[in-house]
């Protein structure tokens, strides 16, 4: 049988493992919710760390702790958030719906940290208490939603803004290669007009380069934090300066310059800005999706579809079919994407989930939150690197092009539309050219037609 060692809280004596940092409370929250796997993730561990270090010192510059405990509480904190206790962190997600559990989970680790760096024994609550002095001038419900905030800033900040700038550039390169490469155009996934390959790929990075846009209106509105309202908006136990002081300091550590909400019965009753950006992050998701899928269907093939672009061959597509090699790169991307709509209609309803003066579904909205950034993040660095920086064109582009019905629409300003229409037809039935039937049936001259028919020209604006 493990050891163990008595911890206390309000509600009594609990038996927590030996070598635990954690205490009583959180013991009570891994008997309470044996759900799942799930855990929040490295950064918001971080944030919760940043923001116990933050308050420990301005509590000390208020005179409300004492040096060495601050200091204590400070460096236990600090440690919390370079991930060396997450292994502590073993609250369910599937909690509370304040995320008082994983608050209190934090409280307690830095707590007997601090406490053993003052010499002192795990479990000794008289020289740092989690709540008195760990938690002082907060409470979970301005804590917690900050820490969420804090902690999509940063992945959005680190990893998700770079990998779109990333996926961005090497679009936008393609894009330039590509430019001289003609092929035919589709709507309704039926033949249309000429296009450039550089074109359709132009439209693909202007798609990131407005999800990048997006993400930054996402962040001006996540700075804005709840922390100071304590426990239903009012501040009580709190002192006005705290908020501010906390989050200079953090701001300057992250980067990111953070503020205390102007209305904090609004930042502690809802997380509005929290549904907001996972709003904007289904919209990536499905700008992704979209260019995801064209590519697939771009390089399909190799010899029964349309296969105007290649796609590196990165691992061997059946068990059964030798040779065959799938765009699997780019089906990993499409995986993400749902499950990134997938999690942004989970945050919906949990944004739906506030009563009056507290939001009760803050753990689950973190987790799907920090996961939709992740994920679109490690995917679409992932989605340019393996998938889109080898592509290549085939010359099925330009002989679509040529073979293509659509050409009729240049004739349309020299011969009218029905009679462009009456060629479109002929050329279908025969399967002869635009070109060829149109020489026979109209009056225009080879050279005429030449002109007409380049297929260049029709990628512009122009009679």
């Amino acid at each position: 049988m493990a050891e163990t060692r008595k911890e206390r809280d309000s509600m009594g004596e609990m038996e927590v493992p030996a070598d635990a940092y954690y205490g009583a409370s959180t013991q009570r929250a891994v008997i309470n919710f044996p759900i799942s796997e799930l855990r929040f993730s490295r950064t918001f561990v971080k944030a919760l760390g940043l923001i116990k270090k933050f308050a420990a010192q301005a509590n000390l510059e208020f005179g409300d702790l004492a040096e060495k405990s601050a200091q204590a509480i400070s460096n236990a904190a600090q440690e919390v958030a370079d991930g060396k206790f997450d292994k502590h962190f073993v609250v369910d997600v599937f909690q509370t719906g304040s995320g008082t559990s994983t608050n209190m989970n934090a409280n307690e680790v830095i707590a007997n940290r601090a406490m053993e760096l003052l010499g002192g024994k795990l479990g000794d609550r008289h020289l740092i208490h989690p709540n008195d002095h760990v938690n002082f001038g907060m409470s979970s419900n301005d804590c917690i939603p900050t820490a969420i905030h804090i902690a999509a800033l940063i992945d959005i900040k680190e990893s998700l803004k770079p990998a779109l700038e990333e996926l961005y550039a090497a679009l936008k390169r393609k894009s330039d290669e590509f430019m001289p490469v003609i092929k035919t155009g589709r709507t309704h996934l039926q033949d249309a007009t000429p296009i450039r390959l550089g074109q359709e790929f132009l439209g693909y990075a202007g798609q990131v380069e407005r999800a990048i846009e997006r993400l930054d209106y996402s962040v001006s509105r996540l700075s804005e934090v709840a922390l100071g309202g304590t426990a239903v908006g009012t501040g009580i136990n709190s002192r006005p300066e705290f908020p501010s002081k906390v989050l200079s300091k953090i701001s300057k550590v992250i980067g990111i310059e953070l503020k205390e909400s102007d209305n904090h019965f609004q930042a502690q009753s809802t997380i509005d800005e929290v549904v907001d950006c996972s709003g904007q992050l289904k919209t990536i998701a499905v700008s992704l999706l979209k260019i995801a899928n064209d590519i697939r269907w771009l390089g399909c093939g190799p010899r029964g579809g349309i296969g105007e672009i290649a796609l590196p061959e990165v691992q061997p597509g059946s068990s059964i079919m030798p040779g065959k090699v799938n765009p699997v790169i780019a089906e990993s991307l499409t995986m993400v994407c749902a499950q990134v709509i997938g999690n942004d209609a989970t945050i919906a309803l949990a944004g739906a989930s506030g009563n009056f003066e507290l939001n009760v579904m803050m753990p689950v909205a973190a987790y799907n939150l920090l996961q939709s950034i992740n994920l679109l993040a490690k995917a679409s660095s992932n989605f340019s690197r393996q998938c889109i920086d080898g592509l290549t064109a085939t010359d099925k582009g330009p002989h679509f092009v040529e073979q293509g019905l659509a050409l009729c629409t240049a004739l349309v300003p020299a011969i009218g539309y029905d009679a462009s229409a009456n060629i479109s037809k002929i050329a279908f039935k025969t399967g002869k050219t635009v070109r060829e039937v149109a020489l026979q049936e109209t009056k225009l001259s080879k050279e005429e037609l030449d002109a007409l028919l380049d297929p260049f020209k029709m990628t512009a604006p122009g009679l």
